[in-house]
């Protein structure tokens, strides 16, 4: 019996504690929340919805940053994405002009050469007929050369008639006349005038042929190799070659705004590889239809490149100034906030306390500074760093 009254002591001394403890935290819990709404009532003490107004405590003031807007010269300027390829009208296709079989290929991709430099050589049939026809009129011109300095002779000593001078004067003109034919055939292929005088005195035909190169650039493509026969113009061709000191930019520009772009207009490009450098150009071709898949018109421009530094397949942007500098009224761009529905917004103050939220119109954004259109005047205040944290409790207090 005793133990049984000692076990009802215990089960009602825990039940004890336990209501205790739960009073307890109710308590503490109701204070909680008595505490967060007073929190509550006092932020939103700080806001006038029906104003738009937001003030900010002494505390508060040192953590923004307030400017006043002002007239700032902003470029008008257009840009698009587009690619930079080769120099289409100095890409040059570098063809053999006499069909023959490579000999030697001297040259690589990405060798620079320079106009005249030879590329290959090849063994050229033609070039072999050419040097075998001048052999045999200067065979032919030496003969009547020497019959007739001898019918001259004999017409002097009485010997001979001035018909027979007449008839070798004749051959030996004739015999002249294709000697030089034939030594313009070969320098024709390319052959100095050293050249040919060496295969007169040698008697000896050369019938290998240089291919020169036809500009100075770099190799961009080869096809060359030895032993291969090649043809005038039959593609692919040898060699490809590339005067690299200038590249195109060519980009497809929205339809909308084919209208402002000019043949000339100066153009700055800049590519992901070289992002702290802007290389210049002009526009000089400009599409005559526009894309009716896509809407869009092609533009493109001659960009200098004298380092050689841009490659063709590259991505870049480029801008157009498409008008003069216009002066409009501007706020740093942390000033604008856009809100949640699309509308931009600045916070306007007198005091550097209270804030009062105001729709505006925004045009371009440059250098970190936003145009402001409609809506604020030059000389007003905005909070520049801070803007972001009064949006957000005005936000806090319309939907609480």
């Amino acid at each position: 019996m005793a133990s049984r009254i000692k076990r009802a002591g215990y089960a009602i001394a825990v039940a004890v504690i336990a209501v205790s403890l739960t009073g307890a935290w109710l308590f503490s819990r109701t204070q909680d929340i008595h505490s967060a709404m007073a929190a509550n009532t006092d932020a939103k003490s700080d806001v006038d919805v029906a104003q738009q107004t937001v003030d900010i405590s002494e505390k508060q003031v040192d953590g923004f940053k307030i400017l006043a807007a002002e007239p700032r010269s902003f470029r008008v300027v257009k840009n698009a994405v587009g690619s930079i390829d080769f120099n289409q009208n100095m890409l040059v296709q570098a063809f053999t002009t006499n069909p023959g079989k490579i000999v030697d290929t001297i040259l690589n991709v990405g060798d620079t050469v320079t106009k005249g430099q030879t590329l290959f050589t090849i063994d050229s049939p033609d070039l072999l007929q050419a040097e075998s026809s001048l052999l045999a009129a200067a065979g032919v011109l030496e003969l009547h050369t020497r019959t007739l300095n001898r019918v001259k002779q004999l017409l002097k000593t009485g010997g001979g008639a001035q018909k027979d001078v007449d008839q070798a004067t004749s051959d030996q003109q004739t015999a002249e006349g294709n000697y030089k034919a034939a030594r313009d055939a070969v320098r024709i292929f390319g052959k100095t005038e050293e050249e040919v005088d060496r295969i007169l005195a040698d008697r000896k035909v050369d019938s290998i042929l240089r291919v020169p190169s036809p500009i100075s650039g770099k190799i961009v493509a080869r096809t060359a190799a030895p032993g291969l026969y090649v043809q005038p113009a039959n593609a692919p061709a040898p060699y490809t070659l590339a005067d690299l000191s200038t590249m195109w930019m060519v980009a497809n520009v929205i339809e909308t705004d084919a209208p402002a772009y000019r043949l000339g207009q100066p153009v700055a490009v800049s590519v992901p590889a070289y992002p702290n450098e802007v290389f210049r150009g002009t526009v000089t071709t400009l599409g005559l239809n526009i894309d009716p898949s896509t809407h869009r018109q092609l533009v493109r421009s001659v960009i200098d490149d004298p380092d050689h530094k841009l490659r063709a397949g590259m991505l870049a942007t480029f801008s157009i100034e498409i008008e003069g500098p216009k002066t409009s009224v501007a706020v740093p761009s942390e000033a604008v906030v856009r809100e949640g529905d699309g509308s931009m917004t600045v916070w306007v103050t007198t005091d550097r306390r209270r804030f009062q939220r105001r729709a505006v119109k925004v045009g371009l954004e440059q250098n970190g500074w936003r145009q402001i259109l409609e809506g604020l005047n030059p000389g007003e205040l905005v909070a520049s760093t801070g803007a972001i944290f009064l949006s957000n409790k005005f936000a806090i207090a319309v939907t609480g």
